[in-house]
């Protein structure tokens, strides 16, 4: 940082990085007469950590342009106008960077307004209003449903498709595209083919994809943020069509990644890769966090306990729910015909999530790196289909994958 802080008096401030009683504040802040519980620091190095993502308040309504090549550069400045800051699960905007106790260096950035959907696109029942009707009252939130051959040939339609987009999404990962470029690309992509995406006004989510980055552990919204060099992304993409969803994400390197970040993104694959191996009639679901946690305790990882794996098809979530941590609850045993996703989300530090002021965003609660896989699954009589598996066409961006 350049130059010194200026002394906080005691206001009962909190240090916008950690929470802790703040005592000094950002100068460049004062100067341009900011908001004080946004410029406020326990200490030198809370403010030096939080540099890359506090500079940005110091600037305007508008970015540069041209933008520069230099992604730390280009994330000085917030986007056009019309952008603002997500409250309330989507259902509000604010121009002011929220007041939170942020437990990482990430920050999140103003969203871009709500992408058009052409009439013609079949559309979910919460499409318009942001309120599913029909997932939340249905029999299959308690009852696993057995997929019938013309539901199941819809779903490896719809698979097809997603899968089709989220690579369309992987071919444009580097350092200096922003996540709400990546949404873009899924958002066209799925329109183009015919769907919707599912995450779009589901519960009032504002974006068509979740792009989670670094201490993200899911349901990040794709923002102004540029990816820099050294970060990891995992994009999630659900498709609904022919009445049908499929879901699936995977993490990516963004450029030249440390080799801490790589062991975890390589265990979170293998994680699901072990899980799916073990999927057969017969097992029961409770198996699955089994497995995963076996593995990732034995990379010194940890295992999210917050969200699970779901049952998928109709309804973008029903029965059954599938914990990926050890020693859980739940019931019932794996049947030909049954959908459902396996997601492990594993930690490179605790297993705890909070949540940022826009209620969709989960972070790690130490603020350390996150990562993420997910598959929609089949069933069969003999063991499993990936509905959602990589095709020849996928790109080649994990090098412990086969080919």
């Amino acid at each position: 940082m350049a130059g010194g802080s200026d002394a906080v008096e005691n206001t009962g401030l909190s240090c916008v990085r950690c929470g802790k009683p703040a005592h000094l504040q950002c100068p460049k802040c004062v100067q341009l007469k900011l908001p004080r519980e946004d410029a406020a620091f326990c200490s030198q190095d809370c403010f030096k950590a939080s540099w890359s993502s506090h500079k940005s308040v110091h600037s305007g309504t508008k970015p540069s342009s041209p933008a520069p090549e230099n992604s730390s550069e280009r994330n000085l400045g917030p986007p056009n106008d019309g952008w603002l800051y997500c409250l309330r699960k989507g259902q509000s905007r604010t121009p002011k960077v929220p007041h939170f106790d942020w437990t990482g260096p990430l920050r999140p950035y103003p969203i871009s307004q709500k992408r058009f959907v052409p009439n013609h696109i079949d559309q979910p029942d919460w499409a318009i209003d942001g309120i599913p009707k029909i997932e939340p009252n249905s029999d299959l939130q308690h009852v696993v449903e057995i997929k019938t051959p013309e539901q199941i040939k819809r779903m490896r339609e719809t698979c097809r498709i997603a899968r089709e987009v989220l690579d369309a999404a992987a071919r444009i990962v580097r350092p200096g595209i922003t996540t709400d470029e990546i949404d873009a690309v899924v958002h066209e992509a799925t329109i183009s083919a015919g769907g919707y995406p599912s995450p779009l006004n589901y519960h009032f989510f504002p974006k068509s994809c979740c792009t989670s980055v670094n201490e993200i552990i899911c349901h990040g919204i794709p923002d102004a943020r540029i990816l820099e060099d050294g970060d990891i992304v995992n994009v999630d993409v659900t498709v609904y069509y022919k009445g049908v969803h499929a879901d699936l994400n995977e993490t990516y390197f963004v450029g030249n990644v440390d080799e801490a970040s790589k062991r975890l993104v390589q265990c979170t694959y293998e994680c699901l890769d072990k899980a799916i191996a073990a999927v057969k009639p017969g097992v029961r679901f409770r198996e699955m966090g089994e497995i995963i946690s076996r593995h990732a305790s034995m990379s010194g990882f940890s295992v999210v306990k917050s969200y699970c794996g779901h049952g998928i098809g109709e309804l973008f979530h029903c029965a059954p729910n599938i914990p990926h941590y050890a020693k859980n609850k739940a019931v019932g045993v794996m049947k030909a015909g049954q959908t459902f996703t396996i997601e492990p989300m594993i930690n490179s530090g605790v297993w705890r999530d909070r949540t940022w002021p826009d209620g969709w965003t989960s972070v790690t609660a130490d603020g350390k790196r996150s990562a993420q896989f997910e598959h929609t699954l089949l069933v069969t009589d003999t063991g499993v289909e990936v509905l959602s598996a990589r095709l020849p066409s996928s790109p080649k961006v994990f090098p412990w994958a086969s080919p």
